[in-house]
């Protein structure tokens, strides 16, 4: 099963001024893209969206809103795909529900060879105190 795509009109995108040296470059040109997606009114399945929603990352706001800053490139379109490419990571990641787990219990041989190196070393721990009559 593949998982879901972000639609790309459900995000909104805005553009910043990157941080960090790049000079005059940096001080006057608004390349970084600040991508804003709100989970909850998303078109994404209901389980993808609690599985989100559930994760602790600090690009998750309060408000179920994921805010991510791309500023690698130095041009607002490598920029904006850069953000959309770790948006559908994101969802990528959550996008399979986990396995459930199955106990098991464990078989009578792996029982047997447990209790047989708990016996040998019990008799190796007895062997190291005094013997009788010793002071």
């Amino acid at each position: 099963m593949r998982p879901p795509r972000v639609d790309p009109t459900e995000v909104e995108f805005t553009a910043i001024r990157a941080q960090g040296a790049g000079g005059q470059n940096v001080n006057k040109v608004s390349s970084a893209v600040q991508l804003r997606f709100d989970v909850a009114a998303s078109s994404l399945p209901d389980g993808v969206k609690a599985r989100l929603l559930a994760r602790s990352d600090q690009r998750l706001t309060a408000d179920g809103v994921i805010v991510i800053k791309a500023q690698e490139h130095r041009s607002q379109p490598l920029n904006r795909s850069a953000a959309l490419a770790r948006l559908q990571a994101m969802v990528d990641a959550v996008g399979e529900p986990p396995r459930l787990r199955r106990a098991t219990k464990p078989t009578w041989g792996s029982q047997q060879r447990r209790l047989q190196g708990k016996a040998v070393r019990s008799a190796v721990k007895a062997g190291r105190g005094k013997l009788r009559g010793e002071p």
